[in-house]
């Protein structure tokens, strides 16, 4: 089975990283050196961010 082809792109995680304030650990050790709880939290905040999105385009 291949890998799946992550949703959100590259800038977009490395922009996240950055405002939660880990993406020194992403620099030295890649996204397999991130935790569990960093991973979710960047997910909850890309979630926000659409969220956000989607009420500023239905304004």
């Amino acid at each position: 089975m291949g890998r799946r082809r992550g949703i959100m792109s590259d800038q977009l995680k490395e922009e996240i990283a950055k405002e939660l304030g880990f993406y020194d650990t992403v620099q030295r050790e890649g996204w397999g050196g991130i935790r569990a709880r960093d991973a979710g939290n960047m997910v909850k905040r890309a979630v926000e961010m659409a969220e956000e999105q989607l009420a500023r385009d239905k304004s």
